[in-house]
């Protein structure tokens, strides 16, 4: 099955990135229940990232062989700068829809009608 980057799940595996299909490091649960706990796709994407770091830090030691060598505390520390990067971001309301103004009608006369004689300007 396709990831639908249109939903609150695909947006949260493009941004950890999780979009290899065929090796998906979370279930669509275990992203559902991030969504939920945290309320928006970017925060939940951070406690995402945490989440694989914190699996990343114990699991892949600093390994060092003659000819491989894996450094999983720099990968979770690079896990853990993108999720604190999301959380500025949602605390400076970047990206963010529900954050702004509004434009509204504005009637410069509306306090001058029905006053003084002026029903309609």
């Amino acid at each position: 099955m396709a990831i639908d980057y249109t939903t609150d799940r695909g947006r949260v595996r493009l941004l950890i990135p999780d979009v290899d299909e065929a090796n998906l490091l979370l279930a669509d649960d275990q992203i559902d229940a991030f969504l939920a706990m945290e309320g928006s796709v970017k925060l939940a994407a951070a406690a995402a990232l945490d989440t694989i770091a914190s699996s990343e830090a114990l699991v892949g030691k600093k390994i060092r062989t003659q000819d491989l060598q894996t450094d999983g505390p720099a990968v979770a520390a690079e896990l853990r700068a993108r999720a604190a990067e999301l959380r500025r971001q949602v605390d400076e309301g970047v990206g963010d829809d529900s954050v702004g103004f509004d434009v509204v009608d504005f009637d410069p006369w509306l306090g001058y009608r029905g006053y003084l004689g002026y029903e309609s300007c």
